[in-house]
Formats: C-alpha cells, sequence, structure tokens
C-alpha cells in the first residue's frame, strides 16, 4: 500500500493528494497530528532520507524557533527529538510504496516520474 505522510492543511499536501485522485492512485494518508509518529517510523525515514533532509528549516514552525533551540539541532538524534515534539517540521509530503525509494516533497514531474516507474 503505498502511504503519503504529512499533515491534512498543508497546501503541498493538499497537491499532493489531488494529483494522486486525479491519477488514480490508491493511496493511505497518514497524518502525524491525528495519526502520530512514532521513533521506529521516524528512524526509518531518517535512514533513508537522512535528517537534514527531512528537517524543515524553510517553513513557519522552524522559524517560530528561538534561536538557542535552533542552534542545538545538530544531529540525527537531537533533530529525532525536535520531530518526534513537533511534527510540522517535517518536510512533506513524503510518499512512501513497497519497494521504491521514498520520495520528499511533491512536483508533478516527480509524481508521474515515480509512478511510472512503478
Amino acid at each position: 500500500m503505498i502511504t503519503l505522510y504529512g499533515i491534512k492543511n498543508c497546501d503541498t499536501i493538499k497537491k499532493a493528494r489531488r494529483w494522486l485522485e486525479d491519477n488514480g492512485v490508491d493511496y493511505h494518508f497518514h497524518d502525524y497530528r491525528v495519526d502520530g509518529l512514532d521513533n521506529a517510523l521516524l528512524h526509518a525515514f531518517i535512514s533513508e532520507l537522512g535528517w537534514e533532509a527531512l528537517l524543515n528549516t524553510r517553513g513557519t514552525t522552524w522559524r517560530k524557533l528561538d534561536e538557542a533551540t535552533r542552534s542545538q539541532i545538530t544531529d540525527a538524534s537531537s533533530a529525532a527529538a525536535l520531530m518526534i515534539e513537533m511534527p510540522a517540521i517535517i518536510k512533506r509530503p513524503l510518499l512512501c510504496a513497497p519497494g521504491k525509494p521514498m520520495l520528499l516533497g511533491f512536483s508533478e514531474s516527480s509524481y508521474t516520474q515515480f509512478f511510472n516507474e512503478v
């Protein structure tokens, strides 16, 4: 089963979900705020994509953090602790399909390529 991870009110998530539905892709949506995020799942994401790629340092959640908190995020462990505490700080969407590399972010071209390789 294909799973799309994110937060339902995110505009980019809405675009990704619309693309999936318009293209007849059956998927499960996992909302971090509703469905939660456990350490095992987050560490699977980090091991494949790297914590730097997952940590959204361009978003509002990051910008609202004080400088002291931001400066403490220096490795996978500190980043994971922050992402568990504040899942909105994870870059999204994150698309997972069995047997394929994870796809982080959304663009029509990347989704088209991803699903043409299935």
